[in-house]
């Protein structure tokens, strides 16, 4: 995971998003600073703008730092403050974070997570060898605890994940792909070739 920086808001966001969703909290008695009955029954406005949340993104992951092609239909819409906790964050385009489906659903309404709109560079490092993701090991306790949380909230250090990024780290060392190919495909390993001078 590395820092993303939060895109505008669409123009039609707050007309398309906002105020359908917060007119049906207030038509149905819910407190939109507060938790909804039932999460599920929020009328998802979100879901139209799942794809211009993918193009705006590059369609990469704000968890894995990896592209993904949005035809698989992976894409989803991730609310970092989660819905069931917060029903007037459902509708706030600043609480959306691109999300693969996994990542998304390992997430899901726990709030050990990191957010990466927040994230401060350098929190995670990698060892481009064999695809490893760790905390920076001159982070203050509390700091590398949280990124460890993370770490293991959204399974960052799975086999596959592992898999992956030692995939694209050999694919540019063995000259298979350029700087700018895995920059677009894998701005995590791309900022660590950099920062390792690799």
């Amino acid at each position: 995971m590395i820092p993303v920086v939060l895109r505008p808001e669409p123009q039609d966001f707050d007309v398309k998003v906002r105020q359908p969703g917060l007119a049906w909290l207030a038509k149905n008695g819910i407190n939109p600073n507060g938790p909804p009955p039932k999460a599920g029954d929020l009328p998802p406005y979100w879901q139209n703008y799942t794809e211009q949340i993918w193009n705006v993104y590059g369609g990469v992951c704000a968890y894995l730092a990896l592209y993904f092609p949005f035809v698989l239909g992976a894409a989803s819409t991730d609310h970092f403050i989660a819905k069931s906790q917060h029903a007037g964050k459902a509708y706030e385009w600043s609480n959306y974070r691109l999300s693969c489906l996994g990542a998304n659903r390992k997430k899901w309404a726990y709030d050990d997570v990191l957010d990466p709109m927040k994230l401060a560079p350098d929190t995670f490092f990698l060892d481009l060898a064999n695809g490893a993701i760790f905390p920076n090991p001159s982070l203050a306790v509390a700091q590398k605890d949280a990124a460890k949380d993370t770490i293991d909230r959204l399974e960052l250090d799975s086999p596959n994940n592992r898999r992956w990024r030692a995939g694209h780290y050999t694919d540019y060392i063995q000259g298979h792909c350029d700087l700018d190919y895995i920059k677009r495909h894998s701005p995590f390993v791309h900022y660590e070739i950099i920062r390792q001078k690799l």
